[in-house]
């Protein structure tokens, strides 16, 4: 059998991921073969309430998983011919070319890229405080030299003092910003890009875009083709809970990209997760849903801590910081013991709870175990 005749056109292949979106309805392998992964998968869950990772506890959505069950047709093939069709419903739902877009393992491999590919001994890193680690540690083994630019008062991103560090590589703009969930204004936004110098990159993470509900917030996506020093960083991680199948993208110029491909891992993600994040974008029920099913249990949240009392940042995210007016480290644990996992410590606000929005029963057993922890 020739290559040819054994192969699947790429046309072809995006045409039976589309197809597998009435699987659930008709096909139960999907259910038996999560149960038969319930014996890997026990060593790695404490029993606990998991709120600890942002994470969706909805998970992907059906059409996903009916993706993945076809896909495993093609699992003895390498996945970087079949790469193409994600590309293009990316490039067609972002107003881009395919030439505008690298995808990567999570935006975890997209961040690392990018820090990778822009900072180094004489070129900073510029990012808030606090704000997701990994682009400083990924700085730092460049040899970079990380800037850390404390969040407003009302935890925005002070991009004033960002834009006048001096010897800035990289500037890195989580928005929503990841621990706090708040958002940066868009208005804001537009006169940092305004400012900040051609020779300086910018990288706008919006891993948290879809869950977003002010008006003032904005994607930056569009910018895009205005700014040849700009990358848009997005992920599946989210809103279409495919956390552990580790998917995310980027869009730039061609220029910024071709920097980047120099230290991209070949074939990082695999040929099922392919299938999955080709047919999530074409499930808005997964998008509409998730954002609905979010608000819902967020609000819940935000009654119970006002009936007690305790102030919070307001949301634009998954998650949510809670003031509990004394250091959480002792609280942490103590949430732990109460069968409720919440986040870590995060320096720069010692006093703040972070808690991932769960389902609404989910956010039940969380409220009841902090109302005891904290009586």
């Amino acid at each position: 059998m020739t290559r040819q005749s054994n192969a699947i056109s790429r046309r072809s292949f995006a045409q039976f991921l589309g197809a597998g979106a009435a699987f659930a309805a008709l096909n139960p392998t999907v259910s038996s073969s999560m149960t038969r992964a319930e014996k890997f998968m026990r060593p790695l869950v404490n029993g606990n309430v998991r709120l600890s990772s942002n994470e969706n506890p909805y998970g992907p959505s059906q059409a996903a998983f009916a993706a993945m069950n076809d896909a495993f047709k093609l699992a003895w093939r390498y996945p970087d011919e079949h790469e193409e069709p994600l590309t293009e419903e990316l490039a067609r739902i972002n107003n881009v070319k395919v030439e505008n877009i690298i995808i990567g393992a999570g935006s975890s491999e997209i961040l690392k890229l990018a820090t990778q590919s822009f900072s180094g001994p004489n070129k900073k890193v510029v990012m808030a405080d606090p704000t997701f680690e990994s682009v400083g540690q990924h700085a730092r083994a460049t040899g970079a030299e990380v800037a850390k630019i404390k969040l407003t008062d009302n935890f925005s991103h002070d991009l004033t003092k960002m834009a006048a560090v001096q010897d800035a590589g990289f500037i890195y703009v989580c928005n929503p910003n990841n621990p706090t969930a708040s958002i940066t204004p868009k208005a804001e936004i537009r006169s940092f890009l305004r400012k900040v110098g051609p020779g300086t990159i910018v990288m706008v993470d919006e891993a948290y875009h879809h869950y977003v509900e002010t008006s003032d917030y904005e994607s930056v996506m569009p910018l895009v083709k205005q700014y040849p020093n700009l990358i848009v960083a997005r992920t599946f991680s989210k809103i279409y809970g495919m956390a552990g199948l580790r998917c995310g993208y980027c869009v730039a110029q061609p220029a910024l990209l071709e920097k980047m491909k120099v230290h991209k891992f070949f074939d990082s993600i695999s040929i099922l997760t392919l299938a999955a994040a080709y047919a999530s974008l074409k499930d808005q029920s997964q998008v509409d849903n998730g954002r609905r099913l979010n608000a819902e249990a967020k609000k819940y949240v935000y009654t119970e801590l006002d009936k007690k009392g305790y102030r919070f940042i307001p949301s634009s995210a998954n998650f949510l910081m809670i003031d509990i007016r004394k250091p959480v480290k002792p609280v942490i644990q103590a949430m732990r013991d109460n069968k409720v996992d919440v986040g870590r410590v995060f320096p720069a606000l010692p006093n703040h709870l972070r808690v991932t929005i769960g389902t609404m029963a989910e956010m039940q057993a969380f409220v009841t175990a902090f109302n005891k922890v904290m009586a």
